[in-house]
Parts: structure tokens; C-alpha cells; sequence
């Protein structure tokens, strides 16, 4: 009798752990290739923050695997017959992540707010003679001419992407920081949990509405398979590694290249490309202050880079870097090498006669070096010995991302607190086309950090987004890279990829795209 009793205790323990109310949380573990230290994906152009971005919020249209727009919280839309109004109508059901109904007046706040700041939007909306509410989920963009590339802006993944938010968020002045982070996205943010240094959380969002369609890049149904995703903050990246192979993380975003030996070795451990586009170095330098306010110094600073011995230092491995002399990416439309002929090949000799010529006297530049991203960590030093062996002297200031994120836009001289170069790194679908690539701006004080000013180069930009086909935006690609490139906006040093690290026994359903997400991803165990 004593043992039928345990017997039947014991089952009903067993059926109320099965049971959904009882059943343990499935949570991924993963090492972003930063710590999150600031929220507002319209305010910064820093890769983790627009992570962090694609969890929380969602966007009107997306890039599917190939690159293409595809409506997301768009349902339906129109262009008329003189192509100056589109219609937009949203999916039924979209909710905010505080239960309230996402509206047309949502959306325009939005793109408002995304367009005072993103070098694309800021190009569409001098287009837009004005947005219409229509009704509760129905709105539409009417122009003051016809704009061939409005969908492919809204569809914008990379960089500041517009991604949409309630009105009372949006309403925020674009200089500010937004100080809610309510989205509509398939995942919660954990604002009470959000612990800058150690960690960032996220939870399902049981009221998100995926699409139907598979999920395909950042389009298609972004349906959340585990209750929670935990970014935890490990700057160390031997300690990660280590994590990874001891089963105490899931996924590494960006495992450095002298490390992957021992991630090859461990049978439950995959690495793989999911990005297969990839990022392209850059080094971008301030052109309002000495020396590189001087057109000859930066060209000086052009012949100095030597794109292969750059990668070879940084990257190392021949598989996952390539050099490539297209400042709108190798292997897109828009490839073309105008412009760069003899450049960023290790022409010291000419880099030191140039910068005799410009009366250069010697002073250090202060570059600011990267030290918690391992994609740049090496890179600084690298830049650092070509520049000086080109004849500049160089003074390294090493930061961490967030604090660089903050320094760049100031517009000082480094003795007061300013900075005159720093190397970093762009998703390359940040970098394809005149339009997105925010380090093509030239438009002074409303360039980006760096603040490039050349009517041309912004003259050709506006004739590019007036262009009618690819053929015409080929030819104005090429021009505008030949002329960014005499003027100096940055140097382009080439693309490479990285592949993430993932426990192979744990996780699956990993989407290929150029932004690492973490809908679709199942996970065994918890």
C-alpha cells in the first residue's frame, strides 16, 4: 500500500512538471562581439546597439536572404499611376509590447524621428513632400518626385535602421536618447534585468504576430522558439571560448581568428558564416581639425595603407578575407575600383612626399583604438605601424567601443578631448550603395562623425537617388567613388567575414543573415 502511494505521488510530481505551467525555461546563452551600453538604435550607429535594435523592435519592410525588400509589418501597398504616393497598410494585430494597437500615426512619428539622423533617411525624406494618416493602420508617403529607391530605404538593415516605435517614443528629439524601450518585435527587453558589464535580457513576446511566410534574412515569420536570450558581457576572450566549450554559453557572435583551432576541435561546436556578405574595414579620420583637414594629408594617408598586409595582420586566414578596391563592396552591382589606382598598397615613399608637400609637421594624430572588439583590437596597432611607416607619427588612445562611440562626435581638437582617426568596421550591407553608406556623406556639419564636406560628392549622391535604373546608378557609383576618393572621405581596407561559434548539440535554426537575430533558433535542453 506504501508503494502504490509513492507510486501515485510520484506520477503526479512527474505530470505537473511536464505540465507548460511547470515546464523549465529554455534560454539561450550567447556573447555578443560588444557589451550593450546605450539603447536607442535611432540615436548610434554601433552594430550591437542595432542588435539590439531587430530584438525589441520590428520594421515596415526587411531584407530577405538575398538581399531583396519584403514587406514585415507591412500587410499591403501601392504606388500611383505618377509614382508620388505610396500607400501603406499594416498587418492586423500588431501590438505594442504594452498591449496597445500599433498605428499608421506610429509609423510616421517614426520615420520622422529615423530620418532626422540616418544618412538614407535623411536623403529620402528630402523627397517627401509629406506623410498621411489615412486611418488606424493605413497611412501614406506622397513625394515631390518620383523616388525609386523608398522601399529599399525602408527595408535598410544596417546602420541606424528605421525601426518603429509608439508615438511617444518617437515624438523624442533625435539628439536625445529615447528613455522607454517599448517595442513590437518577437522579443521583450528586460529593461529591470539590463545590467551594463554582465548582462542583457530578453523574453518571448507571447502577443508577436510572425509572418507566415519561413524566415528568410531579417523578412519572412520571425517566430521566437525559446522563452529567453541572455547577452552576457565577456570581454575576455579566451574566458568565452572556454565558456563555449564547457557548455556554460550557446553562442559566440564573433570569435577571434587566432582562436578558432580550439573551437574546430570540439565536435559539438559549429562555426559558421552566417553573414556571407560580410563587413569591410575602414579607416575614418576627422576632416575638421589638423591634419586631416588637409586634402594632401589624407591622400597621404591613402598610399600609406597597404590593404593586404592590413588583413593579413588582422584577419590572417586567406578563407575568410578578401582585398577589394570597391568602396560600394566586391561581389554587388556597384562594384567598381575608380579612383583607386596605385592606393592603399603601401606606397610609403609617396605618402611621405605628400605629406612634405602639405607642410606636415610632425604632430601625433591621435587615433582612437578599439579594445574589446576583436575585430579591431589588432587592427589599431596594424593601421598604426603603416601610417607611421608612411611617415606620420601616431599617438594610440585605447578605449573601449562605447566610450569611442561617445568621442567621435566630438568635434575638438584631440588636446581637447577631440580625435583625429580611428579604425572601424561596417556590415557591408551598410556600405553597398551611395545611399546607405553613411561614411559617404559629405554634407559638413551634418555629415556623419568625421564631418566630410564636398558639394560633389553630394551632388552625385543626389543624382544617384534620381537615377531611373541600375545602369544609370553604375556609372554614378563609379563617379561619386572616384570623387569620395580624391576628396578623402575614409579609406576603405578591404572585406572579411566571421564565423560565430554555436553549440551544435544545443542550438539549430540559426538564420543567414548580415544582423545576428535569434528568432527561429531552437534550442535542446534548457
Amino acid at each position: 500500500m506504501r508503494l502504490r502511494t509513492l507510486l501515485t505521488a510520484g506520477s503526479a510530481a512527474a505530470l505537473l512538471l511536464a505540465s507548460p505551467a511547470f515546464a523549465q525555461t529554455k534560454t539561450i546563452k550567447a556573447v555578443m562581439h560588444s557589451d550593450l551600453k546605450v539603447l536607442d538604435p535611432i540615436w548610434t550607429t554601433a552594430n550591437i546597439v542595432r542588435n539590439h535594435g531587430y530584438m525589441v523592435w520590428d520594421t515596415l519592410f526587411a531584407m530577405d536572404e538575398k538581399l531583396r525588400p519584403q514587406p514585415q509589418m507591412v500587410d499591403t501597398w501601392t504606388l500611383s499611376d505618377d509614382k508620388l504616393t505610396y500607400t501603406f497598410t499594416l498587418r492586423d494585430g500588431l501590438k505594442w509590447h504594452d498591449g496597445k494597437p500599433v498605428t499608421a500615426e506610429d509609423c510616421i512619428a517614426s520615420l520622422k524621428r529615423w530620418g532626422a539622423r540616418d544618412s538614407t533617411g535623411v536623403k529620402m525624406l528630402s523627397f517627401v513632400a509629406s506623410f498621411e494618416p489615412v486611418n488606424d493602420r493605413t497611412f501614406r508617403i506622397v513625394l515631390k518626385e518620383p523616388y525609386g529607391l523608398l522601399i529599399d530605404s525602408l527595408a535598410k538593415p544596417g546602420g541606424s535602421t528605421p525601426l518603429m516605435m509608439p508615438k511617444r517614443i518617437a515624438d523624442t528629439d533625435p539628439a536625445k536618447q529615447i528613455s522607454e524601450f517599448v517595442g513590437s518585435g518577437p522579443f521583450i527587453f528586460k529593461a529591470d534585468e539590463w545590467k551594463p558589464g554582465e548582462k542583457t535580457v530578453y523574453v518571448k513576446n507571447p502577443d508577436y504576430k510572425p509572418r507566415a511566410e519561413p524566415a528568410s534574412g531579417l523578412a519572412g515569420g520571425k517566430v521566437a522558439k525559446v522563452d529567453r536570450v541572455e547577452w552576457l558581457a565577456i570581454p575576455d576572450h579566451q574566458t568565452a571560448v572556454n565558456a563555449l566549450l564547457a557548455g556554460e554559453i550557446d553562442y559566440i557572435e564573433a570569435p577571434p581568428h587566432d582562436l578558432k583551432s580550439l573551437l574546430q576541435a570540439d565536435k559539438n561546436v559549429r562555426l559558421e558564416v552566417y553573414n556571407k556578405i560580410g563587413a569591410q574595414y575602414v579607416f575614418r579620420w576627422n576632416t575638421v581639425v589638423p591634419p586631416f583637414d588637409n586634402e594632401k594629408v589624407r591622400r597621404a594617408a591613402e598610399y600609406a595603407f597597404d590593404q593586404k598586409a592590413f588583413l593579413q595582420g588582422v584577419i590572417g586566414d586567406e578563407k575568410y578575407y578578401q582585398t577589394c578596391d570597391a568602396m560600394f563592396v566586391c561581389g554587388t552591382p556597384l562594384e567598381s575600383n575608380a579612383g583607386m589606382d596605385g592606393l592603399v598598397r603601401g606606397n610609403f615613399a609617396k605618402s611621405r612626399e605628400l605629406l612634405k608637400e602639405a607642410g606636415y609637421d610632425g604632430t601625433p594624430i591621435v587615433m582612437l583604438h578599439t579594445t574589446d572588439i576583436a575585430v579591431l583590437t589588432n587592427a589599431g596597432p596594424i593601421a598604426k605601424d603603416l601610417l607611421e611607416k608612411g611617415g606620420f607619427k601616431v599617438q594610440m588612445v585605447p578605449l573601449d567601443f562605447q566610450a569611442i562611440v561617445a568621442r567621435r562626435l566630438r568635434k575638438t581638437p584631440p588636446q581637447d578631448g577631440g580625435w583625429n582617426g580611428f579604425m572601424t568596421a561596417w556590415l557591408s550591407v551598410d556600405m553597398m550603395n551611395p545611399l546607405t553608406n553613411s561614411m559617404l556623406t559629405a554634407s559638413c556639419d551634418k555629415a556623419n562623425f568625421g564631418w566630410p564636406c564636398d558639394a560633389e560628392v553630394e551632388r552625385l549622391r543626389d543624382a544617384f537617388a534620381r537615377a531611373p535604373d541600375l545602369e544609370a546608378r553604375r556609372k554614378i557609383a563609379a563617379d561619386l567613388q572616384a570623387r569620395a576618393i580624391t576628396y578623402g572621405t575614409h579609406v576603405p581596407l578591404g572585406q572579411y567575414t566571421l564565423p560565430t561559434a554555436t553549440r551544435s548539440d544545443r542550438l539549430s535554426g540559426v538564420v543567414t543573415s548580415p544582423i545576428p537575430v535569434f528568432w527561429n533558433i531552437e534550442k535542446k535542453g534548457n
